[in-house]
């Protein structure tokens, strides 16, 4: 099987305003992806950190459509049948080859997207992992990332205040709401 056929037969869920699921589904990319005003999917995003308060954020590929370089926490879309924990889990793996899977978070915030006009319409969840790894263990895809470091909360906030960094407000949330 090919890889772009592979790429256009991704599926994801449709969600109602109140994420719940409709039943239907539709392709990731591509003809008839567009989201209507009443239709959301899901997306999670893996926000680790190592025991010494450090953050594991990676930079994007130049190849991207959208934010090519921009700096980032692991994250994505949920495939079709897949909850946005399994989602949070498969993307910290793909993406650094750090595990996260059976770990507790150590909380987990949600936000809703509303963008009808661009079809841009999802629920996120934000995973926070605390856990224990060396620097040695972080293995990026190479089609995904092109560079990866160890962040205080400064750091990624002068990234932020700089050339951006995504998800950060939704990221300050999150963490506020732990307190």
């Amino acid at each position: 099987m090919s890889v772009l056929y592979e790429y256009t037969q991704e599926r994801i869920d449709i969600y109602d305003r109140d994420r719940k699921p409709t039943g239907r589904t539709k392709p990731r990319h591509g003809e008839g992806s567009k989201l209507t005003p009443d239709e959301y999917m899901l997306y999670a995003l893996a926000l680790i950190e190592n025991m010494n308060g450090r953050f594991l954020i990676t930079q994007r590929t130049m190849d991207k459509k959208w934010a090519a370089g921009a700096w980032e926490i692991p994250g994505g879309g949920a495939d079709h049948g897949e909850t946005s924990r399994e989602a949070a889990e498969r993307e910290a793996l793909e993406e650094t080859g750090i595990s996260v899977k059976g770990l507790e978070p150590v909380s987990v915030y949600t936000y809703r997207n509303d963008d009808a006009e661009g079809g841009d319409n999802y629920f996120c969840d934000i995973y926070h992992f605390r856990l224990n790894f060396a620097p040695e263990q972080v293995k990026v895809e190479e089609d995904e990332v092109q560079g990866w470091k160890m962040a205080s909360f400064e750091e990624i906030q002068r990234l932020a205040d700089g050339d951006g960094f995504l998800h950060y407000r939704r990221i300050c949330e999150a963490l506020e709401a732990e307190k």
